[in-house]
């Protein structure tokens, strides 16, 4: 399940990537550890120019109190035992919870990277999993509104939608795989006239080939640990590659720093600092 994931690309950068702009500028912040409860970045089809903030943890409108829902599953109630080679219905417009969103309020919710583990040991062995060629990107995600009737309070929330495992998550021990959307396909997610079939045909797992993973300490564990430190590599990536440039560059951009800025800062100082 996709539980935390990683926003730390600039504003200006993600308002091209998705030729959106941000509403709200000042809740943008790096999070390197976005957890269910978090106000966290997003493209929805009735605001497709607009990059928002929602709550990660899905309430439906029907709710009687707030439900934090994270993950959305593109099977429903179907492939219980999570085989990898599932092909079969997508029952996810069948189910209560998701089944008016999936048909007609869906997003993007934008990312960086994001923080699997093995299913039994789950974040106490975690991996930061990434695409290699392109950052940021964006999860297939479904919202809703919900209102509290005691005070009137509107909660606009969203959850990622997961499918069968790639076979990169199946190295790293994960029965399940968030569905990543590729640019071709971001558009049409957040059209509100895509058929539904179309929709649900997007609802497969990424190339592995195209995505890698290294291990990291599990201190992201704690769903309150923030710090680009949290995403250091702490052993060799699933794939083999040459450095650890994908920490490198999700560094940097917590820090607000950019390569040019770290080469002249290197240049001077006549050695590489680490943070």
């Amino acid at each position: 399940m996709c539980g935390r994931y990683v926003t730390v690309s600039k504003v200006k950068a993600v308002e091209k990537r998705f030729n959106a702009e941000v509403s709200q500028p000042e809740l943008w912040r790096v999070n390197t550890n976005v957890g269910p409860g978090t106000k966290a970045p997003v493209v929805t089809n009735d605001a497709p120019n607009e990059i928002q903030h929602f709550q990660f943890g899905f309430t439906p409108h029907w709710a009687k109190k707030p439900m934090y829902v994270f993950n959305a599953r593109a099977e429903g109630d179907h492939n219980k035992d999570n085989n990898p080679q599932y092909t079969g219905a997508k029952g996810i417009i069948q189910k209560p919870m998701f089944r008016n969103s999936i048909r007609d309020r869906r997003c993007l919710v934008i990312a960086d990277a994001f923080i699997e583990g093995p299913e039994k040991e789950k974040l106490s062995k975690p991996y930061v999993v990434y695409l290699r060629e392109r950052r940021p990107f964006a999860f297939a995600g479904v919202w809703d509104e919900w209102v509290n009737t005691d005070t009137g309070e509107m909660l606009r929330s969203f959850a990622i939608l997961t499918t069968v495992s790639n076979p990169l998550l199946q190295k790293i021990g994960h029965h399940r795989s968030p569905v990543i959307l590729s640019p071709d396909q971001e558009t049409d997610w957040i059209s509100s006239s895509l058929p539904l079939n179309d929709v649900t045909s997007m609802l497969e797992p990424y190339d592995a080939k195209a995505m890698n993973a290294y291990p990291i300490d599990p201190a992201i564990k704690n769903p309150r640990a923030q710090g680009v430190e949290l995403l250091k590599p702490v052993g060799e990536r699933i794939y083999k590659e040459y450095d650890y440039e994908i920490y490198e560059e999700l560094r940097l951009e917590g820090m607000g720093e950019t390569r040019a800025r770290q080469r002249g800062r290197e240049n001077q100082d006549g050695q590489q600092s680490l943070f």
